[in-house]
């Protein structure tokens, strides 16, 4: 495909998108390549060897029998497929401000990446997502996410509580560290892109999250990083992707992974995906012997810091404690026998 779109729905900036090509193609439209082998673990027979196991090799594992009601998940892919698919103004104009806001180009509602990400979506502030808001306003959605969400707490919840118990962390540790009414509900649309060589769906990167639950449509289009190369993750029916964030990454210790990963564009059908991401307390402090220490707050403030200044996330890499050389005579002094 190499027309652009009259799609209304479309961020304007999509429908004229060759005049804002980034610079260098991404040569990224989907085609066959490697495909990853993803672990696949049974939630209601977790496994805790095989659960450690995947989250320090790969990052990155598959949840099957995990108790989400495929008619829940079909209604709220359905009702964001239509909300999506309505016009780009009355969207903006609906999503605004408040508990659920739309953004488009990159998920991080606030910030702005230096390439253009082929996606718009939802984003939903669970903590502010009460029952009382308005129905005139959120309708069948809010009720919809709040019942999906109450199934994504329950199963970050079942896996941070096994892993817990691999890292040894105490009952303080626990608690601080994962915070399931601070958890953050996005849904994702990647339009139908007329140049998908040079346009990601989203740029690669590593999530904030403490874990990060997906559920994605059939269309495929995600991409792991793994012993530097790249490989698609294919969809399977009725199962759920979960991938650590950065925060894991310190709370582990780095025994654990915070895997990078991306989304091709794509020039046929358009992709749509859930994602709730779950967080530690706001100003709980995360303590590392590889990380200086830091709260939620601090590290959601230097990615947005880091963003304005470069275009990206740094992440993990402002927070990493340098530790010194020892150079060769001080190497030699510290061996010598006492006297």
């Amino acid at each position: 495909m190499d027309q652009p779109t009259t799609d209304s729905s479309y961020p304007p900036l999509f429908l004229t998108p060759r005049s804002h090509h980034n610079p260098t193609p991404k040569s990224t439209s989907l085609q066959p390549g490697p495909t990853l082998q993803v672990p696949l673990l049974d939630l209601q027979h977790l496994h805790p060897n095989l659960l450690s196991q995947s989250c320090q090799n790969l990052g990155l594992f598959r949840l099957t029998n995990h108790g989400v009601p495929p008619g829940l998940s079909a209604r709220l892919f359905a009702l964001a497929k239509e909300i999506l698919s309505r016009p780009f103004e009355s969207k903006v104009a609906k999503f605004a401000d408040g508990a659920v806001k739309y953004f488009w180009g990159t998920p991080a509602v606030t910030l702005s990446v230096k390439d253009l990400n082929w996606l718009e979506g939802l984003h939903v502030s669970l903590g502010r997502l009460a029952p009382a808001a308005s129905e005139a306003q959120f309708g069948d959605f809010r009720n919809l996410a709040i019942e999906y969400c109450v199934h994504m707490a329950r199963i970050s919840r079942t896996l941070f509580n096994t892993v817990a118990n691999d890292l040894n962390l105490d009952v303080e540790q626990r608690a601080a560290s994962l915070s399931e009414s601070n958890g953050i509900f996005r849904i994702y649309r990647y339009p139908i892109c007329p140049h998908p060589s040079g346009y990601l769906g989203m740029e690669a990167h590593t999530d904030s999250s403490v874990l990060t639950i997906l559920n994605e449509d059939d269309v495929g289009g995600l991409q792991v990083l793994h012993e530097n190369a790249w490989f698609n993750v294919v969809p399977v029916p009725g199962t759920l992707i979960v991938n650590l964030g950065d925060l894991m990454q310190v709370i582990s210790d780095d025994r654990y992974n915070s895997v990078k990963h991306r989304v091709l564009a794509n020039g046929i059908a358009e992709r749509l995906s859930l994602g709730y991401f779950v967080f530690p307390q706001e100003d709980s402090v995360l303590r590392s012997s590889t990380y200086r220490q830091f709260t939620l707050k601090e590290f959601r403030a230097q990615v947005q810091e880091d963003i304005t200044k470069t275009g990206s996330k740094v992440g993990l890499k402002q927070f990493k404690i340098e530790k010194p050389e020892l150079s060769k005579n001080s190497l030699k002094h510290s061996i010598l026998p006492s006297t």
